[in-house]
């Protein structure tokens, strides 16, 4: 008799934020030298925003802003990897496990590639994945839209959960 099919969903995420001096470069939880930071009521976490909304998508519990409001100040410079964390929480109380990751940082500056074994570091920890399960890339847009222009950085994330 063949198994029964596993209850698989899949969950899309997005963030952006506009770069501006002044902040620290945060992405993946990793601090990333450069002279300008993300903009937002947290660490502006781009990745862990996209993150956390692609998991909360999959497992139909709304949104970043539902969970964190940026009208709340116990949100306010708190490390977004704590946001996702309690976002597994979440997760895992609907009765889910997260399978894989994939996702894309769109920035035209900086060079993000070196940053991504501390980054995915951090996601293993916190998403209870093996670095095998987390895909990170980045791009540029060839210098088109407000990323290419250096006015910001934006992120892309899938996700795969399954029913446990």
């Amino acid at each position: 008799m063949a198994a029964e099919p596993k209850d698989m969903r899949v969950g899309m995420g997005y963030d952006a934020h506009r770069l501006v001096s002044g902040r620290r470069l945060i992405l993946g939880g990793v601090e990333i030298p450069y002279h300008l930071g993300l903009a937002g009521h947290s660490d502006a976490d781009v990745l862990s925003h996209a993150l956390g909304d692609a998991l909360l998508g999959a497992v139909a519990a709304g949104d970043l802003g539902r969970h964190f409001p940026d009208s709340d100040p116990e949100y306010k410079n708190i490390s977004s990897l704590i946001l996702l964390a309690k976002i597994m929480e979440v997760v895992k109380g609907k009765g889910f496990r997260l399978v894989n990751v994939d996702a894309v940082i769109v920035a035209e500056a900086p060079r993000l590639v070196p940053h991504f074994p501390a980054m995915i570091a951090n996601l293993t920890r916190i998403l209870g994945l093996s670095p095998e399960d987390i895909n990170l890339k980045a791009t540029t847009t060839e210098k088109m839209g407000f990323a290419g222009k250096g006015e910001g950085i934006a992120a892309y994330a899938v996700v795969l959960v399954e029913k446990i």
